[in-house]
């Protein structure tokens, strides 16, 4: 992140991320890159760690990977959005993929993730996303 240019575009002071991802070498650059946006992190390296802290840690928005071993992210959403509201089914979310054809974008946001962020990951355009996603929550 060398420049500070970006952080005048787009500032995440105040937002609450739920990044998943069974990479920690990925975890670790998604929260740098939130971090230097202003947004507070919380990393969990499975689908079902993230079932079990989103009522508790209620984040502004989730960043998911799909393809995790065990539950992907796919089953992640399903259980999420087969949550009520004030247990975290509503929570804005964003599918981190490396699947970037037609048809994997439609399945995403068929699934029940409002965005599809490409690997690698753009850190001005993740920001971005972010940011649209917890506006999108505020009342």
């Amino acid at each position: 992140m060398s420049s500070n240019s970006s952080r005048e575009d787009v500032f995440l002071g105040g937002v609450r991320v739920l990044v998943v991802d069974d990479s920690g070498p990925v975890r670790g650059l998604m929260t740098e890159i939130l971090e230097h946006y202003g947004a507070t992190v919380t990393t969990v390296n499975s689908a079902y760690e993230a079932l079990e802290i989103l009522p508790h840690e209620r984040p502004d928005v989730l960043v998911s990977d799909l393809e995790m071993p065990d539950k992907d992210g796919y089953w992640l959403i399903g259980q999420i959005r087969g949550l009520p509201p004030w247990r975290g089914g509503a929570t804005p979310a964003a599918a981190l993929t490396g699947l970037t054809g037609p048809e994997e974008r439609a399945r995403i946001l068929r699934a029940g993730f409002q965005y599809h962020i490409e690997k690698p990951v753009a850190p001005r355009k993740l920001a971005g996303i972010v940011a649209i996603l917890a506006k999108a929550q505020s009342p």
